[in-house]
């Protein structure tokens, strides 16, 4: 007799959590003995369990996609979902949780091992993005749904799209995803390695058992650093800051980065100069604020190892025959995954028989224009809704 799973407290801003029984066998052998999932869930199912829109975050985000009252904080995705908005919440059941790894209510590497009351830390399994997404098909089973009429996410969140495509092509009817690969290259790999290794060096990493607050937060805010380099363009940054100089008598480490800033001291030649500077740092130590070391290093290395070649063609001839349609969006100046990658993507499906497409946003904000775009984001997420007649 199967354990059933386990409705958790719901907190007053919409989050739900959710224990999902196991074990849990993930895909590169690791063993879980359950996952909670931490979710939020934004208008009504309908009776047939099928009017159903999944929403997949990217690598630092959460189930937060966005405010569900007017006092609530903003999301991620913040103006896509409500009434009248792209994600129309009149008309759609809008589902976002927190992945696999994660640690903003998912089981993770930052979570109690149940087997020693300590955190994971390293002892946590290795997970892949079809990791990610058997989870979400359990939670989505655990609600009630039936059938999903768009899994859509940029980046990570793209890939847990394409992975559905893979993976459960018969409960979706089509995927749009923004800025993600068919397989992360080798300069994706890169970018994410210098980043753990930053976390890696710092003093306070203690192979990964360090109490919460006593962290590698310098380590994390130098990741932070470089993937910002990443997530923006040179045309983006240069726009915004140019050689722009921090104001004299100015202090930007104390104003806007904190203790994260720099190893100097005022006044030094190297102190921080330029307005560039400034915002690295402060990007850094705001991640450091909400974000687990461990988790960084779990969920960049399953984006590593993302790489759609793995899937024979079964899984293809399964999306075909279910009638799966994907859009794949790519970003004129994203250096991360260019937009070169995503045509390649639609290339690859289109020659293994899976109906999709590929649309071009010209931008200069770089890979996170699929945040930053909400206009042209939320154009094409009603167009590819307006193709969707739930029962």
């Amino acid at each position: 007799m199967s354990v059933p799973a386990v409705n958790l407290a719901q907190t007053p801003g919409g989050r739900q959590y959710v224990r999902l029984p196991g074990p849990w066998s993930l895909e590169l052998g690791g063993t879980l003995p359950e996952v909670t999932v931490a979710y939020e869930t934004y208008g009504r199912l309908n009776a047939a369990g099928t009017n159903v829109v999944l929403v997949c975050h990217a690598l630092t985000g959460d189930a937060h996609v966005a405010a569900h009252h007017p006092g609530d904080k903003p999301g991620w995705w913040e103006g896509l979902v409500g009434e009248g908005r792209p994600l129309d919440t009149r008309r759609w059941f809008v589902v976002c949780s927190n992945i696999l790894g994660g640690c903003q209510g998912t089981t993770g590497p930052s979570s109690i091992n149940p087997a020693t009351g300590e955190p994971y830390g390293l002892d946590f399994p290795l997970i892949t993005v079809g990791d990610m997404v058997r989870v979400q098909q359990a939670l989505l089973k655990h609600l009630g749904v039936r059938r999903v009429a768009m899994v859509t996410g940029g980046s990570l969140g793209g890939m847990q799209a394409l992975t559905w495509v893979a993976l459960f092509p018969e409960m979706i009817d089509q995927a749009l995803l923004f800025g993600s690969p068919w397989a992360s290259s080798a300069q994706a790999i890169a970018w994410n390695e210098i980043g753990r290794h930053a976390i890696l060096m710092d003093p306070n990493w203690q192979d990964g058992r360090y109490e919460p607050g006593r962290g590698p937060d310098q380590g994390l805010a130098i990741a932070r650093m470089l993937a910002m380099i990443s997530y923006r363009s040179w045309g983006d940054f240069n726009q915004r800051f140019g050689r722009e100089q921090v104001p004299p008598g100015t202090d930007p480490v104390a104003e806007r980065a904190g203790k994260y800033a720099t190893m100097l001291p005022a006044g030094h030649p190297f102190h921080m100069r330029f307005q560039m500077e400034s915002y690295l740092h402060y990007q850094g130590e705001k991640l450091v604020r909400r974000f687990d070391a461990r988790t960084y290093l779990y969920l960049t290395r399953a984006m590593d190892l993302f790489d759609c070649n793995e899937y024979d063609q079964s899984h293809w001839d399964r999306a075909a025959k279910a009638g799966v349609r994907v859009t794949a969006v790519g970003i004129s100046s994203d250096i991360l995954y260019p937009a070169e990658e995503v045509q390649g993507l639609v290339q690859e499906l289109q020659q293994r028989g899976v109906q999709a497409e590929y649309r071009h946003l010209e931008s200069p904000a770089g890979h996170d224009a699929f945040l930053l775009e909400a206009e042209t984001t939320g154009r094409w997420i009603r167009e590819a809704l307006a193709r969707e007649v739930p029962s």
